[in-house]
């Protein structure tokens, strides 16, 4: 019973965590209204992978090892940062694009899955937020092992996967298409200041 509650507990942070707006949240919605459901759940899986290996590493201890480093930590936030600052300048790119887009055959193109892999590889809010969340788990009484990274890991795969199906739904592709040029200006803004933020703290004490 102490195991089920630690992995209750660790599932429920994570899930808090996981549904609340961020980068990887606003990317894969973008990304399912412009490119539509196909496009979105490749995405979303990248985005997945990503989180799974950082719970993989967090389950192992080595996340705990991972945290105390504040070299990783700093380059890691560098990488991070440099990689919304390009997603910021994509986002700004499309704004700056006259007449509306469609997804063609690009929606099913392999490139889906490696941008959401990189985004949360790079993401070192992923990784504290998996030792909170163990962290919780711990101190609730139970004893969590690697049951509990696996049961996180597809609760973040659901997530995704909800916001691809709700953002690909006709209703908000029509409404993309038709303010296409403000959301993506609103998401480059968002994007670059989640980016520069990142690097900022990498060279702050």
């Amino acid at each position: 019973m102490a195991d089920l509650s630690g992995i209750l507990a660790i599932a429920l942070a994570f899930f808090v965590v996981a549904v609340s707006p961020g980068p990887a949240n606003i990317a894969v919605a973008t990304i399912a209204m412009r490119f539509g459901r196909a496009a979105g759940l490749i995405f979303g899986a990248g985005l997945a992978a990503g989180l799974s290996f950082w719970g993989v590493i967090a389950a192992t201890g080595m996340g705990a090892m991972l945290q105390g480093s504040v070299y990783f930590l700093s380059v890691l936030k560098v990488l991070g940062g440099a990689y919304l600052l390009y997603l910021a300048f994509q986002s700004a790119r499309a704004a700056a694009k006259a007449g509306v887009e469609t997804g063609g055959k690009t929606a099913v193109d392999g490139r889906w899955f490696r941008r959401g892999l990189i985004l949360n590889l790079s993401n070192p809010k992923a990784v504290l937020a998996w030792m909170a969340a163990l962290s919780i788990g711990a101190e609730s009484g139970g004893q969590p092992t690697i049951a509990a990274p696996g049961f996180c890991m597809i609760l973040g795969l659901v997530n995704y996967t909800l916001y691809t199906l709700v953002f690909s739904l006709p209703g908000a592709m029509a409404g993309y298409q038709r303010f296409r040029r403000a959301i993506e200006g609103a998401v480059a803004g968002l994007f670059a200041m989640a980016g520069f933020g990142l690097m900022r703290s990498a060279f702050s004490r």
